[in-house]
């Protein structure tokens, strides 16, 4: 067997502690005897990777057999050569470590003891001021992406509990009706459409009740909104998104979080954002 066949480029060294395999492949080919990287056969010592050759006329041909040195030092570098692919398997497979670990949400709390409520939200979200909102929290890639928690003014209503606003489902409508109201445009041809996805209510383990409403918006406009004629003012779809409000009652208050993505990000990440809903809560202040 030739030694060429398993030489390996001169800048990779493997070692492994003190064995005799610890040879190290820094050259195409051995010149001379002295040069073998693997020591020769030692009546008194073990090789480390050698085998067993059988006896017998059939292993006994010089020609057909490896000694027990040249054997010995076949499967060391034949195991180098293994042990290298290995760590350059395990290279690469690091290589694809930070973005498995930047696939995975981590989650801060906001607390607002002032006003009585928490949530948790992604770490990466960063806080807008100036929204309008109490607290106002924006992806910082997708702009449309984002959350806002509000409530109302205990002087102008009184709320007791959730059922001063009805059911799940009127609840749902009430809240529909609040969306289009703030989507109201003034440009010709725009068209608002709300579809409301469902109406939910959960007891959390604060033991307080809270409504969960879930409505897709969408926006049409037309592409030529000043034409005369109806076939030339065409509708198109400006945008298409998820709407997620879960609303709480304490302080004589009725709180808001409400969620916005669009569709195709919400079917990404739905179980963040759910995280985001399961972990309002109201406190008494």
């Amino acid at each position: 067997m030739a030694s060429s066949a398993f030489a390996f480029p001169s800048y990779i060294i493997i070692t492994k502690g003190a064995s005799t395999d610890s040879c190290k492949s820094t050259s195409r080919s051995l010149p001379t005897e002295l040069s073998s990287p693997c020591p020769k056969p030692n009546n008194n010592s073990h090789l480390l990777f050698s085998r067993p050759i059988s006896s017998g006329p059939r292993y006994q041909s010089a020609k057909n057999s490896l000694t027990d040195d040249k054997q010995a030092c076949a499967v060391g570098r034949r195991k180098s050569m293994m042990m290298g692919l290995l760590m350059s398997g395990l290279i690469l497979s690091e290589a694809t470590l930070p973005t498995a670990f930047a696939s995975t949400p981590v989650f801060r709390e906001y607390i607002d003891t002032f006003d009585g409520y928490s949530f948790k939200y992604p770490q990466n979200w960063i806080q807008v001021r100036g929204a309008g909102a109490d607290i106002f929290f924006r992806d910082p890639v997708v702009l449309d992406e984002n959350l806002s928690v509000e409530f109302s003014s205990p002087s102008s209503s009184k709320y007791t509990s959730l059922e001063d606003l009805g059911s799940p489902e009127e609840a749902g409508k009430m809240v529909v009706r609040q969306y289009l109201t703030e989507f109201m445009s003034t440009r010709l041809g725009v068209r608002r459409q709300a579809n409301i996805l469902s109406t939910s209510s959960r007891v959390a383990d604060d033991g307080k009740p809270y409504y969960q409403i879930e409505v897709n918006i969408k926006s049409y406009a037309n592409n030529n909104e000043l034409a005369v004629m109806p076939q030339d003012r065409v509708a198109r779809l400006e945008w298409n998104r998820r709407y997620l409000a879960v609303l709480g009652v304490e302080n004589n208050r009725l709180y808001s979080l409400r969620l916005q993505t669009p569709e195709k990000v919400f079917i990404e990440e739905e179980k963040d954002l759910r995280r985001v809903m399961d972990s309002f809560r109201v406190e008494k202040i």
